[in-house]
């Protein structure tokens, strides 16, 4: 028998969306809303009185995606500290895993979706620049009659540090872009970096600008999932890769007992002591059980058009990373 679908451990990673919010215009950002492939169309065309989940309670997706946005909007000072807590510091692992699993290179043109607070963002950066400074030091080492203000002048240019790389944290929350930004600051990151506001339903970009479409631990709280992954779709290069970090289904029956108690004895307890906010952290626990397990998810990707869809459990399935490539 299949090992039962459990709760939230590290639910707080997630992330919620509401309806996009005007103001942003940068470089590849649509200035209209054309339909896109596979059907995508901005929410506004399509608003509709249905009902889906919040929690355990039925409400309107119109009233999902403000409570959602209260939620993130609630905890976002305390994001990063609580991610530590409750995780006891593996979700840094599971990030490290999707950006090992990415393999960058320099150049890359990478759209990390609902990445507010910067934590996939910066570890792409990290990559990039360790992976073009390996090769410049390999370059420098076969130009043996270099001059010396040559070679400083490599090591001192920090847009051409990332070999032209490039990546754009979209986040449908202001308070998780605010901090994110605040971060970026304080460890010094400001080459190839952007922050756009903006909706996983209604990316405000261009078709066939990013290499690799990331979102990790964001898209269970989307409200239509499916809309969400046909954008992830649109704005994909042909060849160009999805790559989703999600809680998903444990597959193994005892670490699931252990997850379920922890996740509703611990982790609101956690959230009220260091967060003062019981509600939140029980509804970011409460969300998992509404995802689709990984073979569902699978499908989900297949259907929005993705070609060799795979994925890989971290942790029994806690976590499981989802690639899919547009070809």
């Amino acid at each position: 028998m299949a090992a039962p679908r459990s709760w939230g451990l590290w639910s707080f990673c997630c992330r919620g969306w509401s309806r996009v919010l005007p103001g942003c215009r940068l470089p590849g950002l649509r200035s209209s809303w054309p339909r896109g492939p596979l059907g995508a169309r901005p929410l506004s065309q399509e608003k509709r009185a249905t009902e889906t989940h919040f929690r355990f309670e039925t409400v309107s997706e119109e009233e999902k995606r403000g409570k959602v946005y209260q939620v993130f909007e609630s905890v976002a000072k305390k994001y990063d500290m609580m991610n530590d807590m409750m995780s006891l510091g593996i979700h840094r692992i599971w990030k490290d895993l999707l950006l090992w699993k990415m393999r960058p290179f320099p150049g890359t043109q990478l759209l990390d979706v609902a990445g507010g607070t910067g934590d996939i963002a910066f570890r792409f950066l990290n990559y990039v620049q360790a992976q073009h400074q390996r090769k410049e030091k390999r370059q420098l080492r076969a130009q043996q009659n270099l001059s010396w203000e040559e070679i400083a002048k490599k090591y001192q240019n920090e847009e051409d540090s990332l070999g032209g790389s490039h990546v754009m944290v979209c986040d449908i929350n202001k308070e998780m872009l605010k901090i994110g930004k605040q971060k970026a600051r304080a460890q010094g990151y400001k080459a190839g970096l952007a922050w756009v506001l903006g909706d996983a339903e209604e990316l405000p970009f261009d078709d066939d600008k990013f290499d690799v479409y990331t979102i990790a631990f964001g898209i269970r709280n989307v409200t239509h999932i499916d809309r969400a992954l046909q954008e992830a779709h649109r704005v994909l290069k042909p060849g160009g890769r999805f790559l989703c970090l999600e809680f998903s289904q444990v597959n193994n029956p005892l670490v699931s007992r252990l997850y379920d108690v922890y996740s509703f004895q611990v982790i609101p307890v956690l959230g009220e002591v260091i967060a003062g906010d019981w509600k939140s952290y029980q509804y970011l626990v409460e969300s998992i059980r509404q995802f689709p397990s990984q073979e569902e998810f699978k499908e989900m990707i297949e259907d929005a058009g993705f070609q060799k869809v795979t994925y890989e459990n971290l942790t029994s399935g806690i976590v499981a990373i989802h690639s899919g490539f547009k070809l």
